[in-house]
Parts: C-alpha cells; sequence; structure tokens
C-alpha cells in the first residue's frame, strides 16, 4: 500500500508539471464550459441552458480526461520505451497502471469540482444537493472511460498520432450524445448513433440526479450499459495491452 501511495503521488506530479496535460486534459472542458455558457441561452431539458451544459461538460470531462487523458499518458510512455522500462523495476505492473488510473480519477474529481465552482460563479448554478448518488455516477462513469482509454492504447501506434486518434472519437461522441447541447434536431441516423455510445449513457446518469432529482438505481439501463462498456473495454485492453514499443 505505500508503494502504491508513492506512484499516486508521483503521478500527480507528473500531471500537474506538464502543461499540455493540464490545458488538454485539465482546463480543455472548463473552457468549452465557460463558452459555451456565454453564448448558449434558452432551456434544456427543462432547465436553465448552464445548468444543462454544466452537466453535459461533466460527462465530456469524463470521456476527455479519463480516456483521452489516461491513454495519451500510456501510448507515450510506451512509446519512449517508459513502460518497458517500468517492467523491468521491483514495482509490480499492476500497481504502476492502477496508481496511474486512480492519478487519472482524481484529476477528474478536481476537474468536476473546477466545473460546479465556475458554473456557480458565473451563472449561479446549484451545487449537487444528492451527492451520494452523483459520486457513484461520476465513478463509474470514469472507470468506463478507463477501460476504453486501456483498450484503445493497443490501437494507437504513434505518440504522434495518439491526439488525433482520440480527438476524432471523443469530440464527434461529444456532439452526438449530447455534452455540447440537445440533439433533438439531429437526424435520425445520427441520434441513433448516438444512442449507442458511452456517454450518453453516463450523461443520463449525470442529468438525471443532477437536473431532476433522481437517484442513482433510477437509471438501471444506463448503469447496465456503463457497466457493459468498461467490461468490454478491459476484455479489449487484455488481449491488446502492450507494455514495449511497436515495431516500425
Amino acid at each position: 500500500m505505500r508503494l502504491f501511495r508513492h506512484q499516486v503521488k508521483t503521478e500527480q506530479r507528473l500531471f500537474w508539471r506538464s502543461r499540455e496535460a493540464a490545458v488538454f486534459v485539465f482546463l480543455f472542458p472548463i473552457l468549452l464550459f465557460a463558452l459555451l455558457t456565454a453564448v448558449y441561452n434558452g432551456r434544456i431539458e427543462g432547465r436553465p441552458a448552464a445548468l444543462g451544459l454544466l452537466a453535459g461538460m461533466i460527462g465530456y470531462g469524463a470521456a476527455n480526461t479519463a480516456f483521452s487523458g489516461l491513454a495519451i499518458t500510456l501510448v507515450t510512455r510506451r512509446e519512449l520505451g517508459i513502460l518497458k522500462r517500468i517492467r523491468a523495476t521491483p514495482l509490480p505492473p499492476a500497481v504502476y497502471l492502477t496508481s496511474v488510473i486512480v492519478s487519472i480519477m482524481i484529476v477528474y474529481a478536481i476537474q468536476v469540482a473546477s466545473l460546479f465552482a465556475l458554473g456557480h460563479l458565473l451563472k449561479s448554478t446549484p451545487w449537487p444537493s444528492n451527492l451520494l448518488s452523483l459520486i457513484p455516477a461520476l465513478a463509474l462513469g470514469a472507470a468506463t472511460f478507463a477501460a476504453l482509454g486501456l483498450a484503445i492504447t493497443g490501437f494507437i501506434r504513434s505518440v504522434e498520432g495518439s491526439s488525433a486518434v482520440l480527438n476524432v472519437i471523443v469530440l464527434p461522441m461529444a456532439f452526438l450524445t449530447g455534452a455540447f447541447g440537445p440533439t433533438r434536431h439531429y437526424p435520425q441516423v445520427l441520434r441513433a448513433i448516438g444512442a449507442v455510445l458511452p456517454l450518453k449513457y453516463l450523461l443520463d446518469l449525470i442529468k438525471g440526479i443532477y437536473l431532476h432529482g433522481q437517484q442513482f438505481w433510477d437509471k438501471p439501463l444506463a448503469v447496465a450499459m456503463l457497466v457493459g462498456w468498461g467490461l468490454f473495454g478491459m476484455a479489449v485492453a487484455l488481449r491488446t495491452f502492450r507494455w514495449e514499443p511497436r515495431e516500425g
């Protein structure tokens, strides 16, 4: 346990020392929220637009942080040979990977708190009133995207292409699932695609709890789909995750 705590602290120091990670992974959803609330008026799901956009950015943050942030970190370390060297140290691989995932979860938790604080400051959005439901929902969503982040690393061949590949996945998913605004006017085919993506079910959970006062267990389909996506990600990761750089 002492080794695990030490590694988590090390991962936190490495993350916050990286300007690229701090901007792309941590600050990007916060900046997007500030921009969208400055131009978006009206109501979302019967609530002021700022509340709907806040819920959307919290969901998008899980994908951007736990999926993209984790994947970029691991691909970069793999291709630089860092993961290969770590396997030659006394640090158990499982402890190392768990510490990386826990560290990115901590970053996401700070990001969520920052989004709530910014929303309250800029638009007087309410603080969450049902933390006993919201925290498990966010933890499940972040864990699901972390599992998918582990899985996608096996398909990214280079450090240079990692950001492009992940942006091509995350940004369209955010648009299709309603993280950036309502999707009711989208063509039917786009709504059908969005309806099967994991971010859709995380947003359903967050909006149900934060906007409509529901409980975590009031959304069994969303919970089941997130669990299913997470198990799928873990199954793929077990087959494709690599510790050594790709050859050629």
